[in-house]
């Protein structure tokens, strides 16, 4: 009896073994240490962090109850509907205002797990942080008062135009003054309606940014009729939303929740909501999709093999 009982035992034991070793590639796959880097971070504190901007119009602004709206935010909680399934938790998004100047720093930092504004994907901001696929085409032109002599770059030799620091549109400004020896005189603003007021009050003769975020603005504007955009594009400028550098993880969350939200059309819908149709603030930008974004989205769109 005794061997017999001691043999039950040692099979018993053979048998819950051989399950463990059975179950344990499925617990490694949904378990959280697997995750890495923003997924891991998520994960354990159950919240992510969004940085918005607070005049990006219609990419990322404040509605009238304070609360961050836009194109931008959308795709964004888009995003952050896929880390939830990524991590299997429901997160809490914890919204943080960031500026021009202090945006690719909130990233690096970590104090923004996801940056949903306006911003450019170039090399130099590449060295830093990571962008998702190119959400929107934009580039630099001038917004001036209707009746100003500026009408091209070349007219604005000695005048006073604002920018917005940390901006790519700061950097070709300082670029073309220096190349054509134009004299500008900057004026660099915290965020893009500073900038703005620096032209409604006479302070500047000029306001250059990218051409999507001056008719947002002036669209908003009480006295929109008084202002225009004029001039060539100055620059080309892609717009991503950012994420930590090096995070594999998150990246490929990113490249496949927009390849998903390109192939159904979603982006596209949610363009004509934010460009085409009456924003919740009332006015509307009505700037019908270019024909480079158009051809961004339809190569998006395309599911790697």
């Amino acid at each position: 009896m005794k061997a017999k009982a001691t043999l039950s035992v040692l099979l018993a034991g053979l048998l819950v073994a051989a399950a463990l070793v059975i179950a344990a590639p499925a617990r490694a796959q949904q378990a959280p240490e697997t995750l890495t880097g923003t997924l891991a971070k998520v994960r354990e504190t159950g919240t992510i962090a969004i940085g918005y901007r607070e005049s990006s119009v219609p990419f990322s602004f404040l509605n009238a109850r304070r609360e961050p709206i836009g194109y931008s935010i959308e795709l964004c909680r888009a995003l952050v509907t896929a880390i939830e399934d990524a991590v299997n938790k429901s997160l809490t998004i914890k919204w943080v205002p960031v500026t021009s100047d202090s945006r690719i720093d909130a990233v690096v930092s970590g104090a923004v797990d996801l940056e949903c504004g306006s911003t450019t994907n170039n090399l130099e901001r590449q060295k830093r942080v990571s962008f998702s696929p190119t959400m929107f085409v934009s580039g630099t032109k001038v917004l001036v008062k209707k009746g100003s002599p500026i009408k091209s770059f070349r007219d604005l030799a000695g005048k006073r135009v604002a920018v917005t620091a940390g901006t790519t549109n700061e950097k070709t400004l300082r670029d073309l003054s220096q190349k054509f020896k134009l004299g500008i005189q900057l004026l660099v603003a915290r965020d893009h309606a500073d900038a703005f007021g620096l032209v409604k009050n006479g302070e500047a003769d000029a306001f250059a940014t990218d051409d999507v975020l001056l008719y947002g603005l002036i669209a908003r504007d009480a006295a929109k009729a008084q202002y225009e955009v004029v001039g060539d594009y100055l620059s080309y400028d892609p717009y991503g939303i950012m994420y930590r550098k090096g995070d594999a993880q998150l990246g490929k969350v990113i490249n496949d929740t927009f390849q998903v939200l390109a192939e159904d059309g979603e982006i596209e819908r949610q363009y004509k909501r934010w460009f085409l149709r009456k924003l919740p603030t009332g006015e509307s930008i009505n700037l019908p999709m270019s024909a480079q974004l158009e051809a961004i989205i339809q190569t998006m769109s395309v599911k790697a093999e």
